[in-house]
């Protein structure tokens, strides 16, 4: 099996600790070490690191070779610009069939998701890469624990072998009644984003159902094998559609299946999700320095000073040499917003 981990987001919502010179995937946010580190760790014990890819942009390349000496910088596809996970994911595969045969099972991860169950995660890798060379397009469906309104959802159909299901359907985000629904119903699953397949089965799915991202990548082809690698493809690659690979790919392809998975996962798309993942005190408060409160409880705090908190409940408080951010945690992925301003305000600094 090969994996590549895509890691090219900026991690808007984590602003002020994510930047655009130091984004989400390489903060230490969950450990000692960064996301992304701790990604590739939880691969090694079954996937060689001569096997390991990330996609990335071209700006945070030298922050790849930082967080993993170990990879090869072959192993690092610089991607021109964002233009979602469908072109994304092409451009890789386009990239990955220079140096494999189509018929080797290939997994697609993001590189800022919390897994802590690390055995069972690769024990259904073994599962997906069994799948994949059935000719299935995997996806992995986190077995839901409350109405979530956050996420994708994955109805699963029929048991297709052990542990593995075909999909009917996948649904965006839904209100709370219809994800009440779900799981009153059962065999709904979160989208996790993590996907599984075939070199060769997923080149041929962008042939069938996005065409002019398979066009795209065949040009892009010939100029690598005229020019080499590190030729400029920015120009063809701006004409990719802009599309996520769900919508792309996975709610047309016919042969796509679903492994439902518990396994501790958390795509830490938040602060209010980091807070749920970190240990805290008998109040409910988190801080990694010394913290008093009164009369306070359920706070996630991350500054390097002593915080004091006084009647105050479930805020998180981020502070960083130039920047603080006070948001309960309810309004957690409101701060994207706070980013977009900052845009327009033109103020590069705090980007």
């Amino acid at each position: 099996m090969i994996a590549l981990i895509m890691a090219g987001g900026q991690g808007t919502r984590f602003w002020p600790q994510s930047r655009t010179k130091m984004p989400k995937q390489f903060l230490k946010v969950a450990g000692e070490r960064s996301m992304i580190q701790l990604t590739v760790d939880r691969l090694l014990p079954i996937i060689d690191i001569r096997d390991i890819y990330v996609v990335t942009a071209k700006e945070q390349i030298e922050l790849v070779k930082e967080h993993l000496p170990e990879l090869d910088p072959e192993n690092i596809i610089p991607e021109p610009f964002g233009m979602n996970t469908a072109p994304c994911i092409a451009l890789s595969v386009a990239y990955l069939k220079e140096r494999y045969v189509t018929d080797i099972p290939m997994l697609v991860l993001p590189a800022d998701h919390v897994i802590q169950d690390g055995q069972g995660f690769r024990q259904s890798l073994q599962k997906a890469a069994e799948a994949a060379q059935d000719g299935q397009l995997i996806t992995f469906g986190i077995i839901p624990d409350y109405p979530a309104i956050g996420y994708g959802y994955i109805e699963a159909g029929a048991e297709i072998s052990d542990g593995i299901f075909s999909v009917t359907r996948f649904k965006e985000k839904p209100d709370l009644q219809i994800a009440r629904e779900f799981l009153a119903q059962g065999g709904f699953f979160w989208n996790s984003g993590i996907f599984g397949w075939t070199i060769g089965t997923i080149s041929e799915a962008f042939r069938l159902h996005q065409p002019r991202i398979h066009e795209l990548c065949q040009e892009i082809s010939l100029v690598w094998l005229k020019q080499g690698f590190a030729a400029d493809i920015s120009q063809i690659y701006s004409r990719m559609p802009r599309l996520p690979i769900d919508i792309g790919i996975m709610e047309k392809a016919e042969a796509r299946a679903v492994i439902p998975v518990d396994i501790g996962w958390n795509d830490v798309g938040s602060f209010k999700a980091l807070a749920e993942i970190s240990e805290a005190d008998k109040d409910g408060n988190h801080s990694q320095r010394e913290l008093y409160s009164l009369d306070a409880t359920g706070n996630y705090v991350h500054s390097d000073k002593v915080v004091a908190l006084i009647g105050v409940n479930d805020l998180c408080i981020i502070e960083t040499p130039d920047a603080i951010l006070v948001t309960h945690k309810d309004r957690a992925e409101d701060v994207k917003h706070i980013v977009d301003r900052l845009k327009q305000d033109k103020r590069e600094d705090l980007l």
